[in-house]
Protein backbone atom coordinates (compact mmCIF):
# COMPACT_ATOMS: atom_id res chain seq x y z
CA UNK A 1 0.00 0.00 0.00
CA UNK A 2 1.54 3.62 -1.04
CA UNK A 3 2.07 5.83 1.56
CA UNK A 4 2.60 9.59 1.19
CA UNK A 5 6.09 8.92 1.92
CA UNK A 6 6.83 6.35 -1.09
CA UNK A 7 4.52 8.25 -3.73
CA UNK A 8 5.72 10.06 -6.53
CA UNK A 9 5.47 13.73 -6.94
CA UNK A 10 3.03 13.23 -9.79
CA UNK A 11 0.80 11.16 -7.66
CA UNK A 12 0.83 13.27 -5.05
CA UNK A 13 -0.12 16.66 -7.24
CA UNK A 14 -2.97 14.75 -8.61
CA UNK A 15 -3.95 13.93 -5.37
CA UNK A 16 -3.80 17.75 -4.21
CA UNK A 17 -6.14 18.45 -7.63
CA UNK A 18 -8.79 16.10 -6.72
CA UNK A 19 -8.59 17.66 -3.38
CA UNK A 20 -7.92 14.31 -1.00
CA UNK A 21 -4.57 15.81 0.07
CA UNK A 22 -3.86 19.29 1.69
CA UNK A 23 -0.44 20.63 0.82
CA UNK A 24 0.04 21.90 4.43
CA UNK A 25 -0.77 18.87 6.35
CA UNK A 26 1.55 17.08 3.29
CA UNK A 27 4.27 19.60 3.93
CA UNK A 28 3.67 18.70 7.97
CA UNK A 29 4.24 15.41 6.93
CA UNK A 30 7.09 15.61 5.75
CA UNK A 31 8.96 18.28 8.25
CA UNK A 32 7.98 15.48 10.94
CA UNK A 33 9.24 12.53 9.09
CA UNK A 34 12.48 14.79 8.78
CA UNK A 35 12.28 15.59 12.03
CA UNK A 36 11.76 12.26 13.59
CA UNK A 37 14.26 10.30 11.44
CA UNK A 38 17.40 8.83 12.77
CA UNK A 39 19.59 9.94 9.69
CA UNK A 40 18.24 13.48 8.98
CA UNK A 41 21.08 14.91 10.42
CA UNK A 42 23.48 13.33 7.92
CA UNK A 43 20.67 14.18 4.99
CA UNK A 44 19.61 17.44 5.74
CA UNK A 45 21.90 20.43 6.25
CA UNK A 46 19.17 22.55 7.38
CA UNK A 47 15.25 22.53 7.04
CA UNK A 48 13.06 25.66 5.93
CA UNK A 49 9.64 25.22 8.35
CA UNK A 50 9.01 28.64 8.15
CA UNK A 51 9.13 29.36 4.34
CA UNK A 52 7.52 25.50 3.66
CA UNK A 53 4.55 26.20 6.20
CA UNK A 54 4.15 29.80 4.14
CA UNK A 55 4.53 28.35 0.42
CA UNK A 56 1.71 25.35 1.68
CA UNK A 57 -0.65 27.46 2.89
CA UNK A 58 -0.53 29.23 -0.96
CA UNK A 59 -0.74 26.27 -2.61
CA UNK A 60 -3.96 25.15 -0.57
CA UNK A 61 -5.62 28.12 -1.22
CA UNK A 62 -4.86 27.89 -4.76
CA UNK A 63 -6.11 24.57 -4.67
CA UNK A 64 -9.31 25.39 -3.02
CA UNK A 65 -10.02 28.27 -5.55
CA UNK A 66 -8.69 26.06 -8.67
CA UNK A 67 -5.84 28.23 -9.09
CA UNK A 68 -3.32 26.28 -9.41
CA UNK A 69 -0.46 26.23 -10.98
CA UNK A 70 0.39 23.17 -12.48
CA UNK A 71 0.25 19.56 -11.27
CA UNK A 72 3.24 19.76 -8.91
CA UNK A 73 1.74 22.95 -7.07
CA UNK A 74 1.78 22.26 -3.34
CA UNK A 75 4.54 19.44 -3.55
CA UNK A 76 7.37 19.64 -1.25
CA UNK A 77 10.82 18.69 -2.60
CA UNK A 78 14.67 19.66 -0.84
CA UNK A 79 17.16 21.66 -2.54
CA UNK A 80 20.96 20.46 -2.55
CA UNK A 81 22.69 22.81 -0.68
CA UNK A 82 25.04 24.93 -3.50
CA UNK A 83 21.08 26.73 -4.36
CA UNK A 84 21.33 29.88 -2.68
CA UNK A 85 18.14 30.60 -0.56
CA UNK A 86 17.43 33.97 0.47
CA UNK A 87 18.10 34.54 4.37
CA UNK A 88 18.90 31.32 5.00
CA UNK A 89 22.66 29.48 4.96
CA UNK A 90 23.79 28.04 1.65
CA UNK A 91 27.35 26.37 2.70
CA UNK A 92 28.13 23.79 -0.26
CA UNK A 93 29.31 21.17 1.90
CA UNK A 94 32.03 23.29 3.11
CA UNK A 95 33.50 24.74 6.09
CA UNK A 96 35.15 27.37 4.30
CA UNK A 97 31.23 28.72 3.63
CA UNK A 98 30.23 28.38 6.62
CA UNK A 99 27.97 31.26 7.43
CA UNK A 100 27.08 32.19 4.09
CA UNK A 101 23.51 33.62 3.73
CA UNK A 102 22.55 34.76 0.73
CA UNK A 103 19.66 37.73 -0.22
CA UNK A 104 17.76 36.00 -2.79
CA UNK A 105 16.88 32.67 -4.33
CA UNK A 106 18.50 31.06 -7.14
CA UNK A 107 17.03 31.44 -10.19
CA UNK A 108 15.27 27.70 -10.63
CA UNK A 109 14.66 27.95 -7.06
CA UNK A 110 12.41 31.45 -7.73
CA UNK A 111 10.70 29.76 -11.06
CA UNK A 112 10.17 26.89 -9.12
CA UNK A 113 8.21 28.41 -6.31
CA UNK A 114 6.17 30.79 -8.87
CA UNK A 115 4.99 27.44 -10.36
CA UNK A 116 3.95 26.34 -6.47
CA UNK A 117 6.85 24.34 -5.24
CA UNK A 118 7.48 23.57 -1.77
CA UNK A 119 10.80 24.03 -0.14
CA UNK A 120 11.64 21.03 2.32
CA UNK A 121 15.31 22.55 3.41
CA UNK A 122 18.46 22.01 1.88
CA UNK A 123 20.33 18.61 1.84
CA UNK A 124 24.41 18.08 2.65
CA UNK A 125 26.73 17.45 -0.45
CA UNK A 126 30.27 16.85 -0.97
CA UNK A 127 32.36 19.79 -0.27
CA UNK A 128 32.39 21.62 -2.89
CA UNK A 129 30.73 19.27 -5.61
CA UNK A 130 34.25 18.35 -5.77
CA UNK A 131 34.14 14.56 -5.85
CA UNK A 132 31.28 11.31 -6.62
CA UNK A 133 31.10 9.33 -3.57
CA UNK A 134 29.15 11.57 -1.14
CA UNK A 135 32.36 11.17 1.33
CA UNK A 136 32.10 14.37 3.80
CA UNK A 137 33.73 14.36 7.37
CA UNK A 138 33.77 18.20 7.65
CA UNK A 139 29.91 18.13 7.48
CA UNK A 140 28.03 15.18 6.97
CA UNK A 141 27.83 11.73 4.74
CA UNK A 142 24.64 10.80 4.11
CA UNK A 143 23.87 7.02 3.89
CA UNK A 144 23.16 4.69 0.81
CA UNK A 145 19.86 3.27 0.92
CA UNK A 146 20.92 -0.22 0.52
CA UNK A 147 23.50 0.34 3.14
CA UNK A 148 24.19 2.59 5.86
CA UNK A 149 27.12 1.98 6.40
CA UNK A 150 28.84 2.94 2.39
CA UNK A 151 28.43 6.07 1.08
CA UNK A 152 25.42 7.10 -1.36
CA UNK A 153 27.44 9.01 -4.42
CA UNK A 154 28.20 12.30 -4.89
CA UNK A 155 27.93 15.12 -4.90
CA UNK A 156 24.16 15.32 -5.09
CA UNK A 157 24.21 12.94 -1.79
CA UNK A 158 21.70 14.08 0.60
CA UNK A 159 19.51 15.00 -2.54
CA UNK A 160 19.36 11.22 -3.15
CA UNK A 161 19.45 10.28 0.25
CA UNK A 162 15.92 12.49 1.36
CA UNK A 163 13.70 10.80 -1.87
CA UNK A 164 15.49 7.18 -1.34
CA UNK A 165 14.66 7.09 2.57
CA UNK A 166 11.22 8.91 2.29
CA UNK A 167 12.37 12.50 3.54
CA UNK A 168 11.11 14.12 0.11
CA UNK A 169 9.04 13.06 -2.47
CA UNK A 170 11.86 14.78 -5.13
CA UNK A 171 15.70 16.07 -5.04
CA UNK A 172 16.55 18.79 -7.30
CA UNK A 173 20.65 18.10 -7.25
CA UNK A 174 23.74 19.22 -9.89
CA UNK A 175 25.63 17.44 -11.98
CA UNK A 176 29.43 18.65 -12.77
CA UNK A 177 30.57 14.78 -13.77
CA UNK A 178 28.13 12.71 -12.64
CA UNK A 179 26.92 14.52 -9.28
CA UNK A 180 23.17 13.78 -9.97
CA UNK A 181 23.73 10.34 -11.63
CA UNK A 182 25.91 8.79 -9.57
CA UNK A 183 23.86 9.00 -6.43
CA UNK A 184 20.41 7.97 -8.40
CA UNK A 185 22.17 5.33 -9.70
CA UNK A 186 23.18 4.22 -6.02
CA UNK A 187 19.82 4.91 -4.42
CA UNK A 188 17.62 2.99 -6.76
CA UNK A 189 16.06 6.61 -8.20
CA UNK A 190 15.72 8.31 -11.31
CA UNK A 191 17.97 11.00 -12.28
CA UNK A 192 18.26 13.53 -15.02
CA UNK A 193 21.22 15.60 -16.03
CA UNK A 194 20.36 18.42 -18.36
CA UNK A 195 22.23 20.13 -21.28
CA UNK A 196 24.78 22.64 -19.52
CA UNK A 197 22.96 26.13 -20.10
CA UNK A 198 19.63 24.59 -20.59
CA UNK A 199 18.86 25.73 -16.77
CA UNK A 200 20.32 28.95 -15.76
CA UNK A 201 22.86 28.87 -13.00
CA UNK A 202 22.45 32.46 -11.26
CA UNK A 203 22.53 31.84 -7.38
CA UNK A 204 23.94 28.59 -8.01
CA UNK A 205 27.93 28.06 -6.07
CA UNK A 206 29.97 26.58 -8.92
CA UNK A 207 32.31 24.74 -9.35
CA UNK A 208 33.15 24.42 -13.19
CA UNK A 209 30.88 26.75 -14.70
CA UNK A 210 31.26 25.02 -18.18
CA UNK A 211 30.35 21.58 -17.04
CA UNK A 212 28.04 22.46 -14.12
CA UNK A 213 24.06 21.44 -14.99
CA UNK A 214 21.00 21.07 -12.80
CA UNK A 215 18.95 18.07 -12.48
CA UNK A 216 16.23 16.58 -10.49
CA UNK A 217 16.54 13.51 -8.44
CA UNK A 218 13.15 11.46 -8.14
CA UNK A 219 10.97 7.98 -8.67
CA UNK A 220 9.83 8.15 -12.02
CA UNK A 221 10.69 9.64 -15.09
CA UNK A 222 7.26 11.41 -14.78
CA UNK A 223 8.60 13.15 -12.04
CA UNK A 224 12.02 14.40 -13.88
CA UNK A 225 10.01 15.95 -16.59
CA UNK A 226 7.52 17.51 -14.42
CA UNK A 227 10.98 18.60 -12.00
CA UNK A 228 12.74 20.14 -15.29
CA UNK A 229 9.35 22.08 -16.73
CA UNK A 230 9.03 23.81 -12.91
CA UNK A 231 12.82 25.10 -12.81
CA UNK A 232 12.06 26.75 -16.52
CA UNK A 233 8.53 27.80 -16.03
CA UNK A 234 7.09 25.37 -19.34
CA UNK A 235 5.01 23.41 -20.05
CA UNK A 236 6.17 19.60 -19.41
CA UNK A 237 7.11 17.20 -22.11
CA UNK A 238 4.23 14.74 -23.14
CA UNK A 239 4.99 11.37 -21.97
CA UNK A 240 1.67 9.42 -23.65
CA UNK A 241 1.90 6.89 -26.63
CA UNK A 242 5.65 6.12 -25.67
CA UNK A 243 7.08 2.81 -26.85
CA UNK A 244 10.46 0.76 -27.67
CA UNK A 245 9.35 -0.59 -30.48
CA UNK A 246 11.67 0.49 -33.29
CA UNK A 247 13.92 2.62 -31.14
CA UNK A 248 17.24 2.51 -32.02
CA UNK A 249 19.89 2.00 -28.54
CA UNK A 250 23.69 2.04 -28.73
CA UNK A 251 25.86 -0.06 -25.87
CA UNK A 252 29.12 2.29 -25.34
CA UNK A 253 31.67 -0.43 -25.68
CA UNK A 254 34.45 1.44 -25.28
CA UNK A 255 35.64 2.54 -21.44
CA UNK A 256 32.13 2.00 -20.24
CA UNK A 257 32.38 -1.38 -20.08
CA UNK A 258 36.04 -1.73 -18.54
CA UNK A 259 36.97 -2.52 -14.70
CA UNK A 260 32.64 -3.58 -14.15
CA UNK A 261 32.08 -5.17 -10.69
CA UNK A 262 29.91 -8.38 -11.07
CA UNK A 263 26.66 -7.19 -9.86
CA UNK A 264 26.43 -3.72 -12.16
CA UNK A 265 27.20 -6.01 -14.95
CA UNK A 266 24.75 -7.64 -13.88
CA UNK A 267 22.50 -5.28 -13.19
CA UNK A 268 23.43 -3.97 -16.63
CA UNK A 269 22.86 -7.14 -19.40
CA UNK A 270 19.51 -7.88 -17.81
CA UNK A 271 18.60 -4.01 -18.57
CA UNK A 272 19.58 -4.72 -22.09
CA UNK A 273 17.60 -7.98 -22.31
CA UNK A 274 14.25 -6.73 -21.22
CA UNK A 275 14.93 -2.98 -23.26
CA UNK A 276 15.16 -6.23 -26.45
CA UNK A 277 12.47 -7.87 -25.12
CA UNK A 278 10.33 -5.03 -25.16
CA UNK A 279 11.30 -3.83 -29.04
CA UNK A 280 14.34 -2.06 -28.73
CA UNK A 281 17.41 -2.76 -31.38
CA UNK A 282 20.46 -2.75 -29.33
CA UNK A 283 23.80 -2.66 -31.13
CA UNK A 284 27.35 -1.91 -29.99
CA UNK A 285 29.96 0.67 -30.83
CA UNK A 286 33.72 1.39 -30.41
CA UNK A 287 34.37 5.13 -30.24
CA UNK A 288 38.38 5.10 -29.25
CA UNK A 289 38.04 9.28 -28.73
CA UNK A 290 35.93 8.63 -25.55
CA UNK A 291 39.47 7.43 -23.92
CA UNK A 292 41.19 10.97 -25.27
CA UNK A 293 37.86 12.93 -23.74
CA UNK A 294 38.14 11.60 -20.41
CA UNK A 295 41.69 12.41 -20.28
CA UNK A 296 41.16 15.42 -21.17
CA UNK A 297 38.74 15.79 -18.26
CA UNK A 298 41.24 16.00 -15.77
CA UNK A 299 42.99 19.25 -16.31
CA UNK A 300 40.29 20.92 -17.82
CA UNK A 301 38.13 20.49 -14.52
CA UNK A 302 40.71 20.65 -12.31
CA UNK A 303 42.20 23.84 -13.57
CA UNK A 304 38.61 25.80 -13.75
CA UNK A 305 37.60 24.64 -10.40
CA UNK A 306 40.99 25.82 -8.43
CA UNK A 307 40.59 29.20 -10.79
CA UNK A 308 37.34 29.55 -8.93
CA UNK A 309 38.43 28.38 -5.40
CA UNK A 310 42.18 28.28 -5.31
CA UNK A 311 42.04 31.76 -3.32
CA UNK A 312 39.52 30.55 -1.32
CA UNK A 313 40.96 27.23 -0.58
CA UNK A 314 44.35 28.71 0.50
CA UNK A 315 43.60 31.36 3.09
CA UNK A 316 42.25 28.19 5.42
CA UNK A 317 43.03 25.06 3.79
CA UNK A 318 43.00 22.95 6.89
CA UNK A 319 39.23 23.17 6.66
CA UNK A 320 39.05 20.92 4.24
CA UNK A 321 39.04 17.04 3.90
CA UNK A 322 42.61 16.70 2.55
CA UNK A 323 41.50 14.17 -0.47
CA UNK A 324 39.41 17.14 -1.73
CA UNK A 325 41.45 19.79 -1.03
CA UNK A 326 44.35 18.16 -3.23
CA UNK A 327 42.13 17.19 -5.93
CA UNK A 328 41.46 20.83 -5.82
CA UNK A 329 45.30 22.12 -6.08
CA UNK A 330 45.95 19.46 -8.76
CA UNK A 331 44.61 22.21 -10.91
CA UNK A 332 47.38 24.60 -9.78
CA UNK A 333 49.64 23.51 -12.55
CA UNK A 334 47.77 23.52 -15.63
CA UNK A 335 49.04 25.68 -18.26
CA UNK A 336 46.47 28.38 -19.64
CA UNK A 337 47.63 27.05 -22.90
CA UNK A 338 47.22 23.20 -22.13
CA UNK A 339 43.52 24.32 -20.83
CA UNK A 340 42.61 26.48 -23.89
CA UNK A 341 44.07 23.74 -26.15
CA UNK A 342 42.33 21.00 -24.51
CA UNK A 343 39.04 22.91 -24.87
CA UNK A 344 39.39 23.32 -28.82
CA UNK A 345 40.33 19.56 -28.90
CA UNK A 346 37.05 18.41 -27.20
CA UNK A 347 35.44 20.78 -29.32
CA UNK A 348 36.39 18.55 -32.20
CA UNK A 349 35.87 15.30 -30.27
CA UNK A 350 32.00 16.62 -29.80
CA UNK A 351 31.83 16.28 -33.69
CA UNK A 352 33.07 13.25 -33.85
CA UNK A 353 30.75 11.78 -31.22
CA UNK A 354 27.66 13.15 -32.71
CA UNK A 355 28.90 11.56 -36.25
CA UNK A 356 29.37 8.65 -35.00
CA UNK A 357 26.22 8.10 -32.44
CA UNK A 358 23.83 9.78 -35.61
CA UNK A 359 20.86 7.99 -36.36
CA UNK A 360 20.19 6.26 -32.61
CA UNK A 361 18.06 7.04 -29.90
CA UNK A 362 20.25 7.06 -27.42
CA UNK A 363 23.51 5.52 -26.01
CA UNK A 364 23.16 3.44 -23.21
CA UNK A 365 26.45 2.37 -20.75
CA UNK A 366 26.17 1.33 -16.52
CA UNK A 367 25.85 4.15 -14.82
CA UNK A 368 28.87 3.53 -12.64
CA UNK A 369 30.95 0.41 -12.89
CA UNK A 370 30.98 -0.03 -9.01
CA UNK A 371 28.99 -0.35 -6.16
CA UNK A 372 28.77 2.65 -3.42
CA UNK A 373 31.94 1.72 -1.29
CA UNK A 374 32.47 1.41 2.76
CA UNK A 375 32.26 5.00 3.96
CA UNK A 376 34.94 4.19 7.14
CA UNK A 377 37.23 2.16 4.65
CA UNK A 378 37.50 5.49 2.31
CA UNK A 379 38.67 7.45 5.38
CA UNK A 380 41.86 5.43 5.83
CA UNK A 381 42.61 4.04 3.19
CA UNK A 382 44.05 6.06 0.78
CA UNK A 383 44.86 4.00 -2.03
CA UNK A 384 40.72 2.92 -2.16
CA UNK A 385 39.64 6.43 -1.93
CA UNK A 386 41.55 7.26 -4.68
CA UNK A 387 40.20 4.55 -7.11
CA UNK A 388 36.62 4.23 -6.17
CA UNK A 389 36.40 7.79 -6.28
CA UNK A 390 38.12 7.64 -10.43
CA UNK A 391 35.29 4.91 -11.18
CA UNK A 392 32.19 6.49 -9.51
CA UNK A 393 32.28 9.31 -11.87
CA UNK A 394 34.28 7.70 -14.80
CA UNK A 395 31.35 6.58 -16.85
CA UNK A 396 29.22 9.41 -16.08
CA UNK A 397 31.95 11.69 -17.08
CA UNK A 398 31.11 10.83 -20.20
CA UNK A 399 28.26 12.66 -20.65
CA UNK A 400 29.82 15.85 -19.45
CA UNK A 401 32.67 15.46 -21.88
CA UNK A 402 30.35 15.43 -24.88
CA UNK A 403 28.05 17.49 -23.52
CA UNK A 404 25.29 15.39 -23.85
CA UNK A 405 21.88 15.46 -21.71
CA UNK A 406 21.51 11.91 -19.79
CA UNK A 407 19.09 9.96 -18.03
CA UNK A 408 19.56 7.14 -15.17
CA UNK A 409 17.10 4.20 -14.42
CA UNK A 410 17.36 1.61 -11.80
CA UNK A 411 17.79 -1.58 -12.95
CA UNK A 412 17.26 -4.86 -11.29
CA UNK A 413 20.13 -5.01 -9.41
CA UNK A 414 20.13 -2.75 -5.73
CA UNK A 415 22.22 0.84 -6.42
CA UNK A 416 23.33 -0.59 -10.12
CA UNK A 417 22.08 2.10 -13.14
CA UNK A 418 21.83 2.01 -16.70
CA UNK A 419 22.27 5.36 -18.28
CA UNK A 420 20.36 6.74 -21.48
CA UNK A 421 22.26 9.32 -23.14
CA UNK A 422 21.05 11.87 -25.89
CA UNK A 423 22.38 14.97 -27.74
CA UNK A 424 22.50 18.45 -26.11
CA UNK A 425 19.00 20.13 -26.09
CA UNK A 426 16.71 16.51 -26.49
CA UNK A 427 15.79 16.31 -22.84
CA UNK A 428 12.18 16.30 -24.66
CA UNK A 429 13.02 13.51 -26.74
CA UNK A 430 15.46 11.55 -24.00
CA UNK A 431 12.31 11.50 -21.53
CA UNK A 432 10.26 10.03 -23.85
CA UNK A 433 12.38 7.47 -24.26
CA UNK A 434 12.95 7.00 -20.49
CA UNK A 435 9.34 6.37 -20.07
CA UNK A 436 8.75 3.57 -22.34
CA UNK A 437 12.56 2.14 -20.80
CA UNK A 438 11.45 2.64 -17.11
CA UNK A 439 8.05 0.39 -18.53
CA UNK A 440 10.39 -2.27 -19.70
CA UNK A 441 12.99 -2.01 -16.69
CA UNK A 442 10.07 -2.25 -13.66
Amino acid sequence: MKTWSNMTAAELGTEIGKGRINPVELTEFFLDKIAGHRHSTRIFARTTETRARGEAMGAANRAKTGLRRGLLDGVPISWKDLFDTAGIATEAGSALLRGRTPATDAKVLQTATLEGLVCLGKTHMTELAFSGLGLNPVTATPPCINDDKAVPGGSSSGAAASVAYGLAPAAIGSDTGGSVRAPAAWNDLVGLKTTSGRLPLTGVVPLCERFDTIGPLAHSVQDCALLLAAMEGGRPVDLDGTSLSGTRLLVLETLALDDLRPRPAKGFEDALSRLGRAGAQIETIEIPEVVEAIILAGPLFTAEAYAMWGPTIEADPEKMFAPIRERFRSGANVKATDFIAGWRRLEVLRKIWAQRTAGFDAVLLPTSPILPPNAERLLVDQAYFATENLLALRNTRIGNMFGLCALTLPTAEPSCGITFMAPPRQEERLLRLGTAAERALT
